[in-house]
């Protein structure tokens, strides 16, 4: 079992969970900054294990900060439960605690951004996921990376 303890500068991940593809990005505190890297395929919310451990130990991230994907109305849908699911595992496996964070129109938000970027709106063939991820992380880091200092379990 491992503590996470409040640090000047870590690293975190950040999940967009989905059925198909997740979305990931990594950030720094220290600049609360966030990149999107490659998505992770994904077989009904199941990732490559394999895939995920050689991610992790590439970042070596401190926190795990995955999208939450609830209701306008603040409830909870199927997505939201397998996200909290798949949160669980991360943690459970790799010993990393994870925070959820609140990621209503996360992709949204991406697909706006990536049509003023000259997206073509094929979202198959040029995913935007890991943005999302991206933008899961720096909304996380600006509000001053609330519930990061958990236990892992």
């Amino acid at each position: 079992m491992s503590s996470l303890t409040q640090q000047t500068t870590f690293t975190a991940l950040a999940f967009d969970f989905g059925l198909v593809k997740i979305g990931v990005a990594t950030g720094q505190s220290l600049l609360g900054t966030a990149q999107a890297l490659a998505p992770l395929k994904a077989r009904d919310g199941a990732p490559q294990w394999e895939q995920m451990e050689v991610l992790l130990k590439e970042w070596q991230p401190q926190v795990l900060v995955v999208g939450l994907p609830l209701n306008m109305d603040d409830s909870d849908n199927d997505i939201t439960v397998r996200a909290r699911r798949f949160a669980n595992r991360l943690t459970g496996r790799f010993n990393i605690p994870h925070v959820l964070w609140d990621e209503r129109l996360s992709t949204r938000e991406a697909k706006e951004i990536a049509f003023e970027h000259g997206h073509r709106g094929n979202f198959r063939e040029a995913p935007v996921d890991s943005f999302a991820a991206q933008l899961i992380l720096e909304s996380w880091f600006n509000a001053g990376h609330p519930g990061w200092m958990l236990t892992a379990t």
